[in-house]
């Protein structure tokens, strides 16, 4: 029987048969959830969010009007990054909904475009790979083919189908997917609610698995993994909702935009919505105090959640190192922001080379023993690395040791990027990190520490200078005008369409969003991402391809 409108009731029904589905795959959605370092179980966080709003909202056969319970529910309900951003899927969806009683073919795909659009722009730093990926790509893939009688199963059954096309890519657009073997947990989450908005539809109703009323699973973390002999690199996953106050008390002038600007410079990994006057916060940050004591001025947390990624972290650590691998990789690097992004990037050991990065042979050699894995790779990220890191291989006899001559973070980076990590076949995943390697131009950008003369390149003591591809190429007092200057010297950049920015230690924020406007003026189809390296020596390095 074809269905071409639904109403309030019916999507009840069809939403509250989505959550069942989850529910009974709940599990399996959690286990997924290994990488990045986890702020909770996605699937429970995801059950919790959309139970939540379901339970807050009364049947209502206005589609629009059910739908803004809903939203509203939801937004008060979210848990964790994966809950967030199911939320303002939903609250997009009711935004384009908002006035319609019953929703036909045309309601329905705009809805789900609106939606996606909604949860892009909650997230201050998208990333592909997610719910995000699965949800644009779902309906961007059949717009096209949605016409007036289109029936509303047929268009749940192409987005649905569309999704999991996208879901089983999601661990080449997210590298630590590959690493562990997994696709996205909350794409799946996803997927699966709709799963089932569509098996109802279709006459398959399933029972719900667990009790409405459960609460959220607390975590099972070894406690013993963090110690007074810990390092604490991570910081904390904080959630809260902040109830905006009247009392004279607070501070009644406030701006979400500014709200989240002070935000981002005491934490990452931010999503912040504001409904009326209520405000949703989950951040990553190493001064929970900071962020407490400036959402206190605008008012009083509702509810409040505070975890040591740290503890959860080292736990990951812990499962890597017993796990036998076809391929594990080492890498060089000088930064804890650096170390960090190799770490979540799939290397198995990241060695602090400190800020010369003269790691000796026998630091390689004590790595090679911390791995079970059929074969190495090793990428220095330093000229002045791959000597060592070739006589180390050399003296491994019980394993296959390959050395990507990578000198500098960019070019590593890219290598990792185009791992396929998920494939046994060794020798193509060594070919193809080299061919990662090769097409990348390195700009590397700092401050002269002595007079210097060679051929027609000659600087003072305190110049900004710029190496490309390892050789001086721009010396200026400016280090703007030293980078843009080398810009244009690397050869195609007409042609390059993605650039890389590692910032180094120290470098001010303000200044990263200067060289963001330089690079998007001069170069605007580039795609540009900034990521806190925390390098020493070199302010900015830059990896084009």
């Amino acid at each position: 029987m074809s269905i071409r409108r639904i109403n309030g009731l019916d999507l009840e029904q069809m939403l509250r048969n989505g959550l069942a589905n989850l529910s009974r795959s709940e599990d399996e959605v959690n286990l997924l959830n290994v990488f990045p370092v986890p702020d909770g179980d996605t699937g429970t966080n995801m059950r919790l969010t959309l139970q939540h709003g379901i339970q807050e909202t009364k049947p209502n056969e206005h589609a629009g009007e059910y739908l803004k319970g809903l939203s509203s529910g939801m937004l008060l309900g979210a848990r964790g990054n994966s809950g967030v951003i199911l939320s303002q899927f939903f609250k997009g969806f009711y935004q384009e909904l908002a006035r319609c009683a019953v929703l036909g073919p045309g309601e329905l795909r705009n809805g789900l475009i609106r939606g996606y659009r909604v949860a892009y722009k909650s997230v201050m730093k998208p990333v592909e790979g997610t719910i995000l990926s699965v949800s644009r790509e779902g309906i961007e893939h059949i717009r096209t083919q949605i016409g007036r009688n289109t029936d509303i199963d047929s268009i749940l059954s192409m987005y649905v189908a569309e999704m999991r096309k996208t879901l089983a890519m999601t661990p080449e657009m997210l590298s630590v997917l590959k690493d562990a073997g997994v696709v996205d947990s909350g794409a799946y989450g996803f997927i699966l609610i709709f799963e089932g908005m569509l098996m109802y539809l279709r006459g398959e109703y399933i029972q719900p698995g667990r009790d409405e009323k459960k609460t959220e699973a607390k975590p099972s973390v070894d406690l013993s993994l963090f110690n007074e002999n810990s390092k604490f690199i991570d910081g904390y996953c904080m959630e809260f909702i902040l109830q905006l106050m009247n009392d004279d008390q607070y501070n009644q002038n406030f701006r979400l935009k500014d709200f989240i600007a002070v935000l981002e410079k005491r934490g990452d990994s931010l999503v912040c919505i504001q409904d009326g006057k209520r405000v949703k916060v989950h951040v990553h940050t190493k001064t929970p105090s900071n962020i407490i004591a400036y959402a206190q001025t605008f008012g009083e947390f509702l509810t409040f959640k505070l975890e040591n990624m740290q503890v959860q972290h080292n736990e990951r650590d812990t499962i890597i190192a017993k796990r036998h691998k076809p391929l594990s990789v080492i890498s060089v690097v000088n930064g804890e922001g650096m170390a960090k992004l190799f770490r979540d990037f799939g290397c198995d050991v990241v060695i602090d080379g400190g800020t010369t990065m003269n790691t000796s042979s026998k630091e390689f050699v004590e790595a090679f023993g911390e791995l079970d894995a059929d074969a190495i790779v090793i990428l220095p990220n330093n000229k002045n690395v791959i000597l060592a890191a070739e006589q180390a291989a050399k003296l491994e006899n019980n394993k296959k040791v390959v050395v990507i001559p990578t000198e500098s973070y960019a070019e590593g980076y890219f290598a990792l990027a185009m791992d396929i990590q998920d494939s046994n076949d060794i020798d193509r995943r060594i070919s193809q990190m080299s061919r990662g390697r090769e097409e990348v131009a390195t700009l590397c950008e700092t401050t002269a520490s002595r007079d210097y003369s060679f051929h027609e390149i000659s600087c003072r003591k305190g110049d900004e200078i710029v190496l490309k591809n390892g050789e001086i190429c721009s010396v200026d007092k400016d280090w703007k005008t030293a980078l843009l200057s080398a810009l244009r010297m690397v050869d195609g950049i007409e042609d390059r369409e993605t650039c890389v920015v590692f910032r180094g230690a120290g470098v001010p924020e303000d200044d990263e969003n200067e060289l963001s406007e330089i690079i998007s003026n001069e170069y605007p189809m580039m795609d540009v991402t900034f990521i806190d390296g925390g390098q020493v020596i070199y302010k900015w390095v830059i990896g084009l391809i």
